[in-house]
């Protein structure tokens, strides 16, 4: 873990899928940083997120209290690819591509009981991939990546980093700021499809 938090401006074009500032060997010391569990407050093509690589329990843990949140309360990951989406849940490709990536979280029933039980304890898990550059660090990580808004738990999500509570931010290993975001978090894709925006 590194300590003190980093605070790292990145502004994308407008839309987020492309950064332009960003060096090979800053992508690469970011994207290590994400294979080790360092907790991020990071941009999206909605809201500021937190999160972590999702495979690193403790971090996972460390953010639910970073938010207030319930620890039985499910979390949502943005996977590394499509594959991994594939290999590790129950998934339409039809509906995957209609969806992702996109500014939709998908609902997916696990292929094996207990799988990333510390992020989502049911038979579901939350995926996304979203629209923004990030997305492609998580992608060269290979891991899955906690995404969670970043906020204390039952406040408004954050669309810039001054939206941010401060204990929230200083407890981040972490910040990438890349301005202002969209604002409106991803719609909810139900197993039967329905859609639910928040």
């Amino acid at each position: 873990m590194f300590l003190g938090t980093q605070t790292l401006s990145y502004l994308s074009n407008p839309g987020g899928a492309i950064n332009h500032s960003m060096d090979k060997d800053e992508e690469n010391k970011l994207v290590e940083m994400i294979k080790v569990g360092n907790i991020f407050i990071y941009p999206t093509d909605t809201v500021y997120g937190i999160g972590c690589n999702a495979l690193n329990e403790e971090s996972v843990l460390r953010i639910k209290e970073i938010k207030g949140r319930d620890a039985g309360k499910p979390l949502s990951v943005i996977a590394p690819s499509k594959d991994w989406i594939y290999s590790n849940l129950f998934a339409d490709k039809g509906r995957v591509d209609k969806y992702l990536p996109g500014r939709y979280t998908l609902i997916l029933k696990k292929k094996e009981k207990g799988f990333l039980d510390y992020v989502s304890s049911g038979e579901t898990l939350g995926v996304r991939i979203p629209v923004h550059w990030f997305a492609g660090l998580v992608a060269k990580s290979g891991v899955p990546f906690i995404t969670t808004s970043a906020n204390l738990s039952g406040e408004k999500a954050a669309a810039e980093l001054r939206d941010i509570a401060k204990e929230v931010l200083e407890k981040a290993d972490v910040v990438i700021n890349d301005g202002k975001l969209p604002g409106q978090p991803s719609t909810i894709v139900l197993e039967n499809g329905e859609e639910l925006k928040r």
